[in-house]
Order: C-alpha cells, then structure tokens, then sequence
C-alpha cells in the first residue's frame, strides 16, 4: 500500500486565526533583506542582517523598497509587521504560500499576492508565492527563496533609468507586478514551444511511448499557469477602480497596461489548453490509424489465403475416386491456379487501393 503523503496544512487546523505558519516546502531557505531606498536624485543600496535596520525607512520622505527572501523566518516577518502596522491576518496569509492571488485593502496599506513562475533546469513550471505590502512611502515585497524577475527594476533604480525615481511607490508596485506578468510571455512562450514539438512527433506517424505522458504534464503546466494568470484580471482591475490615496491618478493608466497584458496572457493560455486537448486525439487517431494499418494488411493476407485454404481442403480429402490425383502434372497445376489467385488479388487489391 502507498505511503499517504502528510498534508502541510495539518499544523494549521485549530489554529487561532492570525497564527503564523509557514506552509511551503523551502523550510532551510535563508534569510536575505536587501533594501532600495531612493529619489530622484540618489540612492542607497544595502544588505542588512538583523529587521531592525530596516526600521528607519518606515518615516523616510523618499521611496523604500524592502525585499525579504525566506517566508521560513517567521520570526523576522513578525516583528517587521508589527513595525510597519500589517495585520496580523495579512502576515497570515504572507507566510500561508497557498493563497490565490488578492488584493485587500486596508486604510493604510494595500496588500497584494501574486505567483512567480519559472522553469527549472528539468523544464517543469515552479510556482513561488510573492507578497506585495505598499505604504506611503514604500513597498515591502516577500519571496520563499532567492531568485526572482525583479532584476531590470534593481538596474533602472541604480542607473535612474526611466521614471523609477521621480515617481512614488505605487509606481514602483505597478512595475513588480508588471515584470511577472512579462515574465509569463516566456513562459507560455515555451510552453508553445514544447505543445508544437510534440505536435511534429505526432504528425510524423510514429509518436514515442512517453508521448501521453508528455500531453499529461502539459496539461498541468496549462492548469497551474491559469490559477496564476486568471485572478490577475481582478487585481489589476480592482487597482483601477480602487479610491485609495496610495494609489494616484498618474498611475492609474500604468496599470491599464497590465491589464491589457493579462488579457493577451490569458487567451494564450485559453488556446494552448485546446491545443493540448487537441494533442490527445491527435496521439488516440494516430494510434487508431496505426492499429487500422495492422488490421487491414492482417485481413489482406487472411483474404489471399482463403480461396487456398479451400483448394487446399477439397484436395486434402481422403476420397479414393479423385481423377485429378492421378494425372501427372496436378502437382503442377495446382501450383500454377495457386500462383495466379495470389497474382490476381494482389492485382485486384492494388486497383482498388486497398494496398
């Protein structure tokens, strides 16, 4: 009998709620802290060890961006909430890496959870759960582990690249969530790519084995990329409509963007789930067609060797009153009606394009 797998909610259950408990798998990640403090003018860019130097930002007049890899640390995400006034249901939810992507909306901060795909190095998609707090003046971000898309956002922040600098935080959230959402481009990119290959194997008329078990880990891949993608038009256009001063009228078009993104992501999406399906009858055809060819040529042969197999009988009969058995060249003959059956169906079976 199969080892039943232990479920990692199981701590959760009877919990009061607002406990903190972390339900991801990465429980030995370490704790990173790397913060963008910055204005039009300057910027500072530092690791820091200990929450506690993260504390000052909370009263700076520029733009802080605080970003902690290791939703493990459950310590670490607690007092930085209490510091910054988070809820403690939304320090819940950050360190709870099931959530569907939201937005709520509190009097002084937004919160927003998002997905991170990714490929790893065996090609299967990796869902990471990424937590967006945005105050007045800066944004905390929360990741599971290192490695994110958030590079190009680090690189204009430094090269004061854009209008990174000259704007407020809720530009600087627009642009995190925008760098996801391009992010799923490569991914449905190469999930197009992997649904057309297997499509040339299929077309080729003899698919490999493993091909259904390929068409079943896309299926999937299609299925974890939509809970990601599809809540995404919610947020997004619950940003537009949201009457909150952390958000202003300058960046409201920005996440009109977004949306238009989310929009083409999403149909992509849509049609690669039917490609897919369309993947499995193709590969139920192709076998069909394949078991279709084995009958016929079985059939063919039965059909060629039933007018035989009835000479054969008549002649195999034991009566003593056969004149045929007696005539020198029945051998022969025999041989020769033999010969020209075969000829003349195989001949008959061409015209017809049976064969």
């Amino acid at each position: 009998m199969p080892k039943r797998k232990t479920s990692k909610y199981k701590t959760k259950v009877g919990q009061i709620p607002g406990t903190l408990t972390y339900t991801g798998g990465k429980v030995d990640s370490k704790l990173s802290i790397e913060i963008f403090d910055y204005n039009h003018d300057t910027y500072h860019e530092k690791e820091i060890k200990t929450i506690e130097d993260a504390f000052d930002f909370k009263l700076s007049d520029s733009t802080t961006w605080i970003n902690i890899n290791g939703l493990n640390h459950i310590d670490v995400i607690e007092k930085l909430g209490e510091h910054y006034g988070l809820h403690s249901l939304t320090l819940e939810d950050i360190v709870n890496t099931s959530q569907r992507p939201k937005i709520d909306e509190h009097n002084d901060y937004l919160y927003v959870v998002l997905k991170m795909l990714h490929y790893d190095d065996q090609q299967n998609i990796i869902s990471e759960q990424v937590s967006f707090i945005l105050g007045k003046h800066y944004v905390l971000s929360f990741q599971e582990a290192e490695g994110d898309v958030f590079d190009s956002i680090r690189d204009r922040i430094r090269i004061n690249k854009g209008r990174i600098r000259g704007l407020k935080s809720d530009y600087l959230l627009y642009l995190l969530i925008d760098a996801l959402v391009d992010h799923y481009y490569y991914i449905i990119e190469t999930m197009g790519e992997k649904i057309e290959g297997l499509e040339d194997q299929l077309f080729e008329g003899n698919p490999p084995n493993e091909i259904p078990i390929q068409i079943q880990a896309l299926k999937r891949e299609v299925l974890k990329v939509r809970r990601a993608i599809f809540p995404l038009r919610e947020i997004v256009s619950s940003i537009e409509k949201i009457e909150h001063e952390l958000i202003g009228n300058k960046t409201i078009h920005f996440y009109k963007d977004i949306y238009d993104h989310i929009i083409q992501v999403s149909e992509s999406i849509d049609i690669y789930r039917e490609m897919i399906w369309g993947l499995m009858d193709m590969y139920m055809t192709t076998i069909s067609n394949k078991m279709n060819e084995v009958m016929k040529v079985l059939t063919i042969i039965a059909t060629i060797f039933i007018p035989m197999t009835f000479i054969a009988g008549i002649y195999g009969m034991n009566f003593e009153n056969m004149p045929e058995l007696h005539y020198k060249y029945s051998y022969f003959i025999f041989w020769g009606i033999m010969l020209l059956l075969f000829a003349g169906m195989i001949f008959y079976f061409r015209k017809k394009k049976w064969l």
